[in-house]
């Protein structure tokens, strides 16, 4: 594999163009730039993530294969989307913990789309199970949650999102302090970043800076999850 020194110019050009023509037929006479623009980079920058992430910590991964590993898939799944269109327009990138067997699981992830690159950090629609568990630990370590989301580093760069219920959850205080966090369903938090970063030789140390800025968010959904940091 190719060592990774940034993504190349035409990657953009090329996510705009499958957005404007998002068709079998278009891509599949167009596979080669795919993996040129954007599969191929998107694998070797998995790989250099590797020693990057274990600074970080050694509990995520970074798996460079093209089926299974760090690389989302560039197929939707249209079985119960009105939207029938074939193919994503972004790269998708996800770092999971080495505990987690899919996209529920606390972990770091990268979006690459026109307009709409990202840095992502945490856990997005944990099942019920573990919901409960950080909600519990929340109210049981209100401090050191307020501490982790008021890190300046991570308040700087990383705001957070994700979806919220309406009311508050049942069995939780409505008048708690902390109520608009306990209705949270998604405990993720994105940084926003210029398409121009992924064509920048140091768009690795980059990313892995940001990973970085999340450390307090992400250890303590660890701990409320129990899960080694």
């Amino acid at each position: 594999m190719p060592q990774f020194n940034s993504f190349p110019k035409d990657t953009i050009p090329f996510l705009i163009n499958l957005a404007e023509n998002n068709n079998r037929e278009w891509f599949n006479e167009n596979k080669p730039q795919y993996e040129s623009a954007v599969r191929e980079p998107a694998l070797a920058f998995i790989e250099a993530m590797g020693p990057e992430l274990e600074k970080i910590s050694p509990h995520f991964r970074a798996i460079p294969k093209k089926v299974g590993g760090s690389l989302m898939r560039v197929y939707r799944d249209v079985r119960f989307s009105n939207d029938k269109r074939p193919y994503k327009t972004n790269i998708g990138i996800q770092f999971r913990h080495e505990l987690g067997k899919d996209v529920h699981a606390p972990g770091f992830y990268l979006h690459i789309e026109a307009g709409n690159c990202f840095i992502g950090a945490g856990i997005w629609r944990p099942e019920s199970k573990a919901l409960t568990k950080l909600r519990d630990f929340i109210v049981d370590n209100p401090t050191s949650w307020k501490k982790a989301i008021n890190h300046k580093p991570f308040q700087s760069h990383y705001q957070l999102e994700g979806d919220s219920l309406k009311r508050a959850p049942r069995g939780f205080p409505v008048n708690h302090p902390l109520i608009e966090d306990l209705k949270r369903k998604d405990f993720i938090a994105c940084a926003n970043f210029d398409d121009a970063e992924i064509g920048k030789k140091g768009f690795c140390k980059y990313v892995a800076k940001r990973f970085a800025q999340a450390d307090p968010f992400i250890s303590y959904l660890c701990t409320a999850l129990e899960v080694q940091y």
